[in-house]
């Protein structure tokens, strides 16, 4: 279970707080979905949920464990959003291997057909991949790492309408074994796929329905 309580981000530059003490709670094995338009703190809440970020007030718990920038960095896999702009591997093999040169092939294998990449060649360069694909090595990137909870910025972004469906279907596959938490300001695709819904505006969240 995650569970984010009075969760308050205000850098000095900034004059009012970024994230005003949100606060949600998230189930394993669940999908969730923040909404809300640019510059609402989407991006920034899984900045520090990556523990790329210290937050200024509230606190954040992962199974009853109180967690700290350094513990979330070991918890939490983040997919940018536009992924394929930080492949730094000129193949496959090299992108998944980045930071874990002691994989076993087994490992590596079982990851790509998680993704629906089992039958690349893993000599493929991450570049010459389709937009879809490279969305799905991006996952595999993080999921090999095997973390506790998944995170993803705008995950259809700047995809056609068919590889927007397939990256759904991947989704709702994937949280059958991991916990997501998805920020979008598009919700009408995520929305039928998601467990738990938010909505932020201004720093502010609160639960959110179409209805």
């Amino acid at each position: 279970m995650l569970s984010i309580q009075g969760l308050l981000y205000h850098p000095p530059a900034t004059p009012e707080p970024i994230l005003k003490g949100i606060s949600l709670e998230l189930a394993p094995q669940q999908l969730g979905l923040v909404v809300g338009p640019s510059g609402s703190g989407k991006s920034t809440l899984l900045e520090i949920l990556a523990g790329f970020v210290e937050w200024h007030g509230g606190t954040i718990h992962w199974r009853n464990q109180d967690l700290i920038p350094d513990n979330l960095q070991q918890l939490s896999g983040l997919v940018f959003q536009f992924p394929e702009r930080h492949f730094c591997g000129s193949t496959m093999l090299e992108e998944l291997r980045l930071g874990h040169v002691d994989l076993d092939s087994d490992r590596i294998d079982a990851t790509l057909k998680s993704v629906g990449l089992g039958q690349v060649n893993l000599n493929t360069s991450p570049q010459s991949l389709s937009g879809g694909q490279q969305r799905r090595l991006a996952l595999g990137v993080q999921l090999i790492r095997q973390p506790g909870l998944l995170l993803l910025d705008e995950p259809t972004a700047g995809l056609d309408w068919s590889m927007r469906k397939q990256l759904l279907a991947l989704l709702a596959e994937l949280k059958k074994t991991w916990t997501l938490l998805v920020v979008s300001h598009e919700p009408e695709e995520l929305r039928p796929i998601a467990d738990r819904c938010w909505k932020i505006t201004h720093g502010d969240l609160v639960p959110w329905s179409d209805n």
